[in-house]
C-alpha cells in the first residue's frame, strides 16, 4: 500500500504545473461552451434530418399498406365475383347440348323426355342467370366484334354487308360484364370478283 501511495505522490502535479494545467482548462472552459453549443447544433441538425427521413419512411409505408388493403379488398371482390368462373365453364358445354338437342325437335312437343329436357335447360339457364352469367346477344346482321366472338370461318354473302354475322355455332357468354367465352359465328365477305 504505500508503494500506492508513493506512487499516487510521485505522478502528483507540482505546484509549479498546477498553474498551467488550471489555464489551459480555464480556456478550454471559455473556449468550449461556442464550440460545444456548435456541436450540439450540428448533432440537433442531424437527428431533425434522421427524423425527417424516418416520417418519410412511416408515410411511404403507411401508403403502402393502405394500397395493399385496396388491393386485396379487389382481389377478394373479384373472387367472390368470378370465382366460379371454371364451374360455369364446364356447365356451358352441356347447355349448349341441350339446346341443340331441342332445336331438332318440334316445339309443340309433348313427349316427357323432350319436357324433361327442356325444364333441365331453364333450370340451368335460371341457375347461371343467378351468378350473373348472360348470354352474348348476336344474330344474323350483327356487326363482328372481335371483343365478343370468335371468327370461325368467312362466307362470300350478296345478301349481307362485310364484316356482319352470318350465322352463330356457339353463344358466347358474359360473366358479370366480363367475357366468358367468345360466340363462334362465321363472318361476311366480300363476294369475288370474277
Amino acid at each position: 500500500m504505500e508503494k500506492k501511495k508513493r506512487e499516487t505522490v510521485n505522478n502528483a502535479e507540482t505546484p509549479e504545473q498546477q498553474p498551467e494545467t488550471v489555464a489551459a482548462e480555464a480556456a478550454a472552459e471559455t473556449a468550449a461552451p461556442s464550440d460545444r453549443v456548435k456541436e450540439l447544433e450540428e448533432l440537433l441538425a442531424a437527428k431533425e434530418a434522421e427524423a425527417a427521413a424516418n416520417w418519410e419512411k412511416f408515410v411511404r409505408e403507411r401508403a403502402d399498406l393502405e394500397n395493399y388493403r385496396k388491393r386485396v379488398q379487389r382481389e377478394k371482390e373479384e373472387l367472390i365475383k368470378y370465382g366460379n368462373e371454371n364451374l360455369i365453364l364446364e356447365i356451358l358445354p352441356a347447355v349448349d347440348n341441350m339446346e341443340r338437342a331441342l332445336a331438332h325437335v318440334d316445339l309443340e312437343s309433348q313427349d316427357p323426355v323432350i319436357t324433361g329436357v327442356r325444364m333441365t335447360l331453364e333450370m340451368l339457364l335460371s341457375a347461371l342467370k343467378k351468378f350473373g352469367v348472360t348470354p352474348v346477344e348476336i344474330g344474323k346482321g350483327t356487326p363482328f366484334d372481335p371483343a365478343l366472338h370468335q371468327a370461325m370461318g368467312q362466307v362470300a354473302c350478296e345478301d349481307q354487308e362485310v364484316n356482319t354475322v352470318v350465322d352463330v355455332y356457339q353463344k358466347g357468354y358474359l360473366l358479370s360484364e366480363r367475357l366468358l367465352r367468345p360466340a363462334m359465328v362465321t363472318v361476311a365477305c366480300a363476294p369475288k370478283s370474277e
